[in-house]
């Protein structure tokens, strides 16, 4: 056989075959880890339990690591956050999309350069302490919401700009207002990248912790991956492995429920906002 036929059919297939490797091999370590014993995840590995008890373990980790706690944290820092982003980035959007002008390209410019510059913690605990929002749950919402607005300006400010302009004058011209005609006729247009943005921005405040570990600092208010690392750190989980997979495999479910169900969304968004 030709060896250039068997790359061209074989590269697909050694690609597929890497990423799941890459995929496949840690969350398998992560699901038989969570269901053994103490004494078989002292040292995790590949190989099945030879004794099976996934459900006292995940128990466990629900019930001495306070899941129930972090979790309602979490979701009162994640989705303000994502509700922040998703409203100012759409009628900022809007607005870098239809107007022309070089202020406006400079104010676009500024904005979206949160792509490309990291943000400087140190810079933002000493902002959140002046302003008296360190270790609160308000400025958590702002750091997440800086932090990822760029991300949706960029996506919807494309997206917008490839939708007739033809369709705001109709409305223009039989009297709505720009609220009106922004809530009516551009939101609807822009859900592909709404979830999108959604998606992506949920995926990664969820998992965050550098930045809730410098802003929170744990307490009462500390968010799922806050608190798994502080219970893995003290002396109950110090070789509890079995319980610090089982509180990953619980805190992972809601963004996998979610990335499920929006899962179609993401690249037809991300494709009609960069590329469009």
């Amino acid at each position: 056989m030709n060896p250039s036929v068997v790359w061209r059919y074989g590269r697909p297939a050694l690609v597929l075959l890497i990423a799941g490797l890459a995929v496949g091999v840690p969350l398998w370590l992560v699901l038989v880890t969570s269901a053994k014993p103490q004494a078989e995840a002292i040292r995790p590995n590949l190989d099945l339990p030879q004794h099976w008890q996934p459900g006292a373990n995940y128990e466990d980790a629900v019930a001495q690591g306070e899941m129930l706690r972090g979790l309602l944290n979490s979701l009162l820092v994640v989705v303000p956050s994502v509700v922040l982003v998703l409203i100012l980035g759409a009628g900022a959007a809007w607005v870098f999309a239809r107007r022309k002008s070089r202020l406006v390209a400079a104010a676009y410019a500024l904005c979206i350069s949160g792509l490309l510059l990291p943000p400087a913690v140190i810079t933002i605990v000493m902002e959140l302490r002046q302003l008296g929002l360190a270790g609160t749950r308000p400025g958590m919402i702002a750091v997440y919401t800086g932090m990822y607005l760029s991300t949706s300006i960029f996506f919807m400010t494309g997206f917008i700009r490839a939708i007739p302009m033809e369709l705001e004058e109709a409305a223009r011209i039989d009297g709505a207002k720009p609220f009106r005609i922004f809530a009516r006729i551009v939101l609807p247009l822009l859900r592909p990248v709404i979830a999108t943005a959604t998606i992506m921005v949920m995926l990664y405040a969820w998992s965050d912790i550098f930045y809730a570990f410098f802003v929170l600092g744990g307490g009462d208010r500390a968010t799922l991956p806050l608190n798994l690392y502080k219970v893995a750190s003290a002396q109950l989980y110090l070789n509890n492995w079995h319980l610090v997979f089982a509180y990953v495999v619980v805190m992972s479910l809601p963004m996998v429920a979610v990335f499920l169900v929006g899962q179609r969304k993401i690249v037809s968004g991300i494709t009609s906002g960069a590329v469009k």
